[in-house]
């Protein structure tokens, strides 16, 4: 398939590659861990650099972005409770109160280890088993969005600190707000209130910023409870107890990487769904499902291997049908076409050498990721030594800044404030944010996969069918019924505990 092993292996010790792919890594680690600032963003930074560079180290350097903002989402969702990327969102559910234990390094050495090895997971995954993996992803369509969709819902339960119906309700607020703007169907605005700046409808990445940042801030400041600020306690020998740790849970870690893949290959989907389906089937097989939440190991394991391997999954229908699996690999589409370069079986048979150098590359790609982290983590966890008011200061600036950058629109910081103090009386009132940000990241999803079905039924002239009979619906309807019967399962023995008690 006009593969050079010579070549590839000349390419990746090449200085200038290192180079290039070291800076990548970094600055990807840099735009993950600033609230609002993704790796799609810094993708897109960096492209226009790439123009006068050879396809191979453009490539490598941009998907080195990638890999790097994955783990770097998890750095402040660890240290300050605020996710730096929507795929990290979950690891807040555990990694902050780790951090608050006292386990900040242990939280971010488990970040960076298992984003590693999910990165692999991905990568091996995209070398050997490309063609076959596309084909099959391309038999999901919009019913199997719906209920893939729907699945994801059933998680509101696991999400809702003790209280499942506060938790629907915060849910169902998140939907009705993924509804702001125009109908992705037809095209009628709704809920705009006649303002061209709701058009778009509501931007996730301010609104997540500011129901978890905004919350975190004003906790502080009211002096409620001196543990929101976690403490740091440095200790020898915290990498190799964490690899120790780790290689305990290795189903977890397993369970976690294919979920990302299989998620990652389906078209749109991308890592913000995946790593909630991941958090919430680790919980669901975990002997002691009640700790998460609490700071364990697993409770960060999951949603970081899972985010990391949809990295190499959400590339296998990009590279072979030129279709990206998330918005960073759609970026990365436009850096194909710029260097000249269709994604299809032409790109493997006449540019094999490119195409394998880089996908060999990522390989690399995660060790300088491994490198750089290891250094820099010890950089990160001072960031717990910083007096309170300027702690309070710096999550502020960063989330004005964050939702400021995305389209250097004052819409979008009104809108993060406005959330915030949504967030804060949500957490005050018990019904928690991680419902709502839910229900917000996977309204469109649901909405545009109901109606795409129905008009798709409504032609072929059987809607049910079109809904309910295809291969892959029937295997997301059974998960979706499982998860529910489970979810009730767990709140009757909850329950039945606690008036025992």
């Amino acid at each position: 398939m006009g593969f050079d092993p010579g070549f590839v292996f000349s390419q990746l010790i090449n200085p200038m590659t290192l180079l290039l792919m070291s800076f990548g890594a970094i600055f990807g680690i840099i735009m993950g861990a600033i609230p609002g600032l993704t790796g799609t963003l810094g993708i897109a930074l960096l492209l226009p650099f790439t123009f006068g560079l050879d396809p191979t180290s453009g490539l490598l350097m941009l998907g080195a972005v990638y890999c790097g903002s994955e783990y770097g989402g998890s750095i402040p969702a660890i240290l300050i409770n605020t996710p730096g990327t929507n795929a990290a969102l979950c690891t807040t559910f555990d990694g902050h109160p780790m951090a608050k234990k006292g386990m900040a390094q242990e939280a971010l050495n488990t970040a960076l280890i298992v984003s590693i090895v999910g990165g692999f997971f991905g990568m091996i995954t995209l070398v050997f088993l490309s063609v076959p993996l596309a084909k099959i992803s391309m038999k999901f369509g919009a019913p199997e969005e719906f209920w893939l969709a729907i699945f994801a819902l059933t998680i509101i339960s696991g999400l809702s600190s003790g209280n499942v119906i506060k938790g629907v309700i915060s849910g169902f607020f998140g939907l009705i707000l993924g509804c702001v703007g125009m109908d992705p169907v037809t095209g009628v605005p709704r809920f705009t209130f006649g303002t061209l700046q709701l058009m778009g409808g509501v931007n996730i990445i301010p609104t997540l910023i500011g129901l978890f940042a905004i919350p975190q801030a004003l906790i502080l400041l009211c002096g409620k409870g001196q543990s929101s600020v976690a403490q740091f306690n440095p200790k020898k020998g915290v990498f190799i107890g964490t690899v120790i740790q780790i290689l305990k849970r290795w189903k977890v870690l397993i369970q976690s990487c294919v979920v990302g893949l299989i998620v990652g290959i389906m078209p749109g989907a991308g890592g913000n769904i995946a790593t909630f389906i991941a958090y919430s089937e680790a919980k669901r097989f975990s002997k002691k499902p009640e700790e998460y939440g609490t700071g364990i190991y697993e409770g960060v394991i999951a949603p970081e291997a899972c985010n990391n391997s949809v990295v190499g999954g959400s590339q296998i229908p990009l590279l072979t049908l030129g279709i990206p699996g998330s918005p960073p690999a759609a970026v990365l589409l436009g850096a194909l076409m710029v260097h000249g370069l269709q994604p299809g079986f032409k790109l493997f048979s006449q540019n094999g050498n490119i195409v394998f150098t880089y996908m060999i590359g990522l390989f690399v790609a995660n060790l300088l990721i491994l490198l750089y982290g290891s250094v820099l983590v010890r950089m990160f966890v001072r960031v717990l030594q910083v007096p309170r008011k300027f702690i309070i200061a710096a999550i502020i600036c960063l989330a004005i800044a964050g939702s400021y950058a995305i389209r250097t629109a004052p819409i979008d910081v009104f809108n993060m404030m406005v959330f915030g103090i949504v967030g804060y009386f949500l957490i005050k009132f018990g019904f928690g944010v991680a419902p709502m940000a839910l229900g917000l990241i996977l309204g469109k999803m649901t909405e545009e996969g109901f109606k795409l079905s129905l008009l798709i039924g409504q032609a072929k002239g059987g809607v049910v069918a079109y809904f309910f009979s295809r291969p892959a619906s029937i295997v997301l309807i059974c998960l979706t019924v499982a998860s529910l019967i489970y979810s009730f399962y767990q709140e009757h023995r909850k329950g039945k505990k606690t008036n025992e008690n």
